[in-house]
């Protein structure tokens, strides 16, 4: 069974290279894919990139992204699946913010998942949107939200300054903070501004026979300044209550980004995962 690779909020495919060679080495097929709006296929705004800077142009410019919601992220996803499966399940791998589009997509589509491995990601599936768990207990020490350099409401992405040298540390210590400076430097060239807005604020609907049947696992980070490790089991415990089975959870004393800095780890919590579809 192949595995897809969906990355987080301002990522892209690029993120799951050390993966993907892990997995290889394994004899494991795997393909990471672009999220809408995301990597290849994403927009930053014009203004991130003008010289001189224009602040103020930079936190009220419209972004290019704001029409991509949580379900057309799905749907898309959707069709990314049914071509590398060729029509056939794939085990789907979701980080961070990409576990929204995955558990939409596995609603969707549940017949294209034949499992979910979760890394340190949201699963709204209480009845609420994603962006609500700010508001929760659990969420307390989070660090993300610090970076947020315009009203997400006026520009329609929650959208950083990734070229912000004074930012440079802060962004580091949010998502990377068990990273070597050379590879989180690099990472943090790579990161887009905007990310869409629809994804975190739109309610979703699951149900027990559809997405709830489909096997699934939770790789908590411990070190995580994105979503807590309280949160992360907050969620799992929401996954729990709408499926069939329990989840099965590995733990890793790493920050928001095992993906990068412990890769081997993170694949074998991706063998596993495969290994129980």
């Amino acid at each position: 069974m192949p595995v897809v690779l969906v990355h987080g909020f301002w990522h892209g495919s690029w993120c799951w290279s050390p993966v993907v060679e892990q997995l290889a080495a394994s004899g494991i097929q795997s393909v990471a894919v672009d999220l809408e709006g995301h990597g290849l296929r994403g927009r930053a705004p014009r203004s991130h990139g003008a010289r001189p800077f224009d602040a103020a142009a930079f936190t009220t410019e419209p972004s290019a992204v704001a029409h991509i919601t949580a379900s057309s992220a799905a749907a898309d996803l959707a069709d990314r699946i049914r071509v590398i499966g060729a029509g056939q399940p794939c085990l789907v791998v979701a980080h961070s913010m990409g576990g929204v589009v995955a558990t939409a997509a596995a609603e969707l589509a549940p017949e294209l998942v034949g499992g979910l491995v979760y890394v340190s990601a949201f699963a709204p599936v209480a009845g609420v949107p994603a962006g609500q768990y700010n508001s929760y207990p659990e969420n307390a020490g989070e660090k993300v939200n610090r970076l947020i350099a315009a009203d997400p409401a006026v520009v329609g992405a929650v959208r950083i300054d990734t070229r912000d040298p004074a930012r440079r540390d802060e962004i580091k210590e949010t998502f990377y903070n068990d990273v070597d400076d050379r590879t989180a430097d690099a990472a943090i060239a790579l990161l887009q501004p905007d990310a869409p807005l629809g994804l975190p604020t739109e309610e979703l609907t699951v149900t027990e026979q559809r997405y709830g049947s489909i096997p699934h696992s939770y790789v908590v980070c411990r070190r995580d300044h994105v979503i807590p490790a309280a949160l992360q089991h907050r969620i799992i415990k929401d996954i729990d209550a709408v499926s069939t089975s329990p989840t099965t959870v590995t733990e890793l004393d790493s920050s928001h980004s095992p993906f990068l800095s412990q890769p081997a780890a993170l694949a074998e919590a991706v063998a596993a995962g495969l290994a129980r579809t």
